[in-house]
């Protein structure tokens, strides 16, 4: 079996899971990794390395097809916001090469936050609603300021008045402002069939978060935000890996949905170690075998907490 990841960048721990899955499941695995540059830490632990054009360059699906031909590529595995739309786009030209994406409409939803907060409410979800110009923001404050399209907490600011918020509109490109909801942060790891049925959901708190990835977190079989998200799958569908950003709010305890990302998340690996392990079960769907629901596969209560490691790539 040969998978390409794109973009791998520090995605270390993505490549030693779905390795050790192979292991496992006695399945001869060669990972390829491309990235625009050959320093990539990720690269290090990937069999065969591609330098890439840039996502926008106009020769970048082009080159992605010809590796995946030449190369005989299984699945192409996106792992960054950023190449999810033009992937998505394209996904039906790479042949035999089978792209772990969710269908182009909804990846559009994803990458524009005002369309994610009104999808929300569109499958019964509660998200709060942005606005796109500060002098027409009427609701309470603090508030939060962010790129509609924005990704890792980049250019996302709380502010605590109008004056705040007349300042960081002006910084800010294209820009939304919501409410700022105060309470517990969730992250929820979802892993669907290439039919967009659910094979694992895994709820965890952010309990310390760096540039907008997780440093610590504790996985809570919460059923409540389980059945919500499996309200949120029925509509969506998603293929493959995604993970879901909400919310709890600390005095209603009710759930405000944030955020989805349709691709496998910096902290998709712990949810991994815990027992929900993506990594094998997306090796068997690409053996055609058939995945059923796992309630609860993920420990309990578990907590990891990642750091940070070098390794000398030249």
């Amino acid at each position: 079996m040969k998978i390409l990841f794109t973009s791998v960048g520090r995605r270390v721990e993505l490549m030693q899971a779905f390795r050790d899955a192979a292991e496992k499941l006695d399945v001869s695995l060669k990972i390829y990794g491309a990235d625009i540059t050959d320093s990539a830490p990720a690269l290090a632990f990937c069999d065969r390395t591609i330098i890439a054009p840039r996502i926008k360059e106009a020769r970048y699906i082009p080159e992605l097809k010809r590796i995946c031909e030449e190369e005989g590529i299984d699945a192409l595995i996106p792992t960054i916001d950023t190449d999810l739309l033009v992937l998505a786009q394209n996904r039906d030209e790479f042949g035999n090469t089978k792209v772990i994406i969710s269908n182009s409409e909804k990846i559009a939803l994803c990458r524009d936050k005002r369309l994610t907060a009104t999808y929300f409410h569109s499958v019964g979800l509660l998200s709060p609603l942005p606005v796109d110009d500060w002098k027409q923001y009427a609701g309470s404050f603090p508030a939060f300021i962010k790129p509609k399209d924005g990704s890792s907490s980049i250019n996302a600011y709380r502010v605590e008045n109008a004056d705040e918020m007349r300042v960081y509109a002006e910084q800010v490109p294209d820009y939304i402002i919501q409410p700022y909801i105060s309470g517990t942060e969730y992250t929820v790891d979802i892993f669907c069939d290439f039919d967009g049925n659910p094979v694992f959901i895994t709820p965890r708190i952010r309990l310390a978060v760096r540039s907008g990835e997780v440093l610590k977190t504790q996985i809570v079989q919460d059923q409540k935000i389980i059945a919500e998200m499996k309200q949120l799958i029925a509509h969506y569908k998603p293929c493959g890996q995604i993970t879901v950003q909400l919310i709890r709010e600390q005095i209603t305890g009710d759930d405000y949905y944030i955020e989805i990302n349709p691709r496998f998340g910096g902290g998709a690996p712990l949810t991994i170690k815990a027992g929900a392990d993506s990594a094998e079960a997306m090796i068997r769907l690409l053996n055609g075998e058939k995945m059923e629901y796992k309630d609860g596969a993920a420990e309990d209560g578990a907590v990891y907490s990642r750091f940070d490691q070098s390794i000398r790539v030249k």
